[in-house]
């Protein structure tokens, strides 16, 4: 155990003097918080029900309605947008200072973004194809497969708000917020047609985008005004819910006649918004949390394979259930609980509480194997190249120690 301790601290020392000194590490944390929220919530909500062998998804939340406030905790997606949008501002703006071109900037950014996408594609086409070729119903195909696509569409809308963040870095999050409100109105008011909510998909996440890049370009938000969000925001969604018809899940439920989440509805809005409300006011106690030299690795760590996190989560429950399917098949057993079975009592919630421990291994292999694919791959230029040698020689002037530069963590 003493070996182990040693080891963590020898770590987070290499990461400690590998970090840049300016870089503000509560960002960090809350854009960590915001990938493990999506995470869990959706190992928490989602069940693969094994029916005639076939499958199909089915949620806990439309068998057990008093379990929605569970949406409420693990719905995480604004305060991602609201730290995508202040990091993609300042670092454009650096960009700007530096001579940078835009198309330059904006490639560099998506290819970061991308890059461990192809890795995803390539396992589930040749997976596909095993499957096919094995008997595997198309039904169980599809239904396996838009699990495994359906976060893309997180990627495509940050790509496409941060493709535009030299046009919108400058937008008030008002006027996107004014979109939403009037696209439900239409919608919802006046019977609209549902084709109109596809404006919330880009108008929706620019909210929170906005807000962020606000931030960014204005200087932090006072605590009164961050307040203000977290309990005004709260107490629309509230009010929408209660009496406007809104659904009460911050996530999609199967089956459900409107979902808060696709597209984006004003109820969506107004929670992210009071999301962001609180999420500003943590970052100065995280700020101080991740003095820590232990605390701020575990953070850092979980920030260089986010984007594997992320995309690989929903393949690891797959192969989880996948696995407990077949070995209790070859037993003679029906589908195991919280597995296989319909969500549909407090019974299945705790069996997969249970089954989260292998869902995180199974994660942790799918990182091992590519989160590689993650890291940043430009080639500097000669000069630069040798600067940098001279400065890895020398000891750092607060450790004694060279910096490593593989724990150097930059602002994704």
């Amino acid at each position: 155990m003493a070996e182990v301790l040693r080891a963590i601290r020898s770590f987070a020392r290499r990461v400690e003097s590998g970090t840049p000194p300016g870089r503000d590490r509560a960002l960090d944390a809350l854009r960590g918080l915001a990938i493990l929220g999506v995470v869990l919530g959706h190992w928490l909500v989602t069940a693969l029900v094994a029916d005639g062998g076939t499958l199909r998804v089915e949620s806990p939340l439309g068998h057990l309605p008093e379990l929605t406030p569970v949406s409420w905790v693990f719905q995480t997606l604004s305060v991602f947008f609201l730290v995508g949008g202040y990091v993609a501002a300042r670092g454009h703006a650096a960009a700007r200072a530096r001579g940078e071109s835009h198309r330059r900037w904006i490639g560099a950014r998506l290819r970061r973004l991308f890059r461990p996408v192809a890795p995803l594609l390539g396992v589930w086409l040749v997976a596909a194809g095993v499957m096919l070729a094995c008997g595997v119903p198309w039904q169980s195909l599809h239904t396996l497969g838009k699990l495994v696509l359906s976060p893309l569409w997180f990627l495509l809308v940050l790509a496409a708000l941060t493709a535009a963040t030299p046009l919108v870095a400058r937008v008030h999050p008002l006027w996107p917020f004014a979109v939403v409100l009037h696209v439900d109105l239409l919608r919802f008011g006046f019977d609209g047609p549902d084709a109109l909510g596809r404006l919330n998909l880009p108008a929706g996440w620019l909210v929170p985008y906005c807000l962020g890049a606000l931030l960014a370009r204005r200087g932090p938000l006072a605590r009164r005004a961050a307040w203000a969000l977290l309990l005004g925001g709260a107490a629309v969604t509230g009010l929408l819910v209660a009496f406007a018809g809104y659904p009460g899940s911050m996530v999609g439920v199967p089956g459900a006649p409107v979902s808060n989440l696709n597209p984006p509805t004003l109820a969506a809005v107004t929670f992210g918004l009071a999301q962001c409300g609180g999420a500003i006011l943590l970052l100065d106690p995280l700020r101080r949390l991740l003095r820590r030299p232990v605390a701020w690795a575990a953070v850092a760590l979980l920030n260089l394979c986010a984007m594997t996190v992320f995309l690989w989560h929903q393949t690891a429950m797959i192969a989880v259930t996948a696995g407990g399917l077949l070995a209790a098949r070859s037993l003679g057993h029906g589908p195991p609980t919280g597995l296989g079975t319909v969500p549909d009592g407090y019974a299945w919630v705790l069996a997969r509480l249970g089954w989260l421990p292998l869902f995180v291994c199974a994660l942790l292999v799918c990182g091992a194997a590519f989160h590689v694919h993650e890291r940043t791959t430009r080639r500097p230029a000669r000069r630069a190249r040798a600067a940098r040698r001279a400065t890895d020689s020398r000891p750092d002037s607060r450790t004694g120690s060279r910096p490593d530069a593989r724990t150097e963590v930059r602002h994704a």
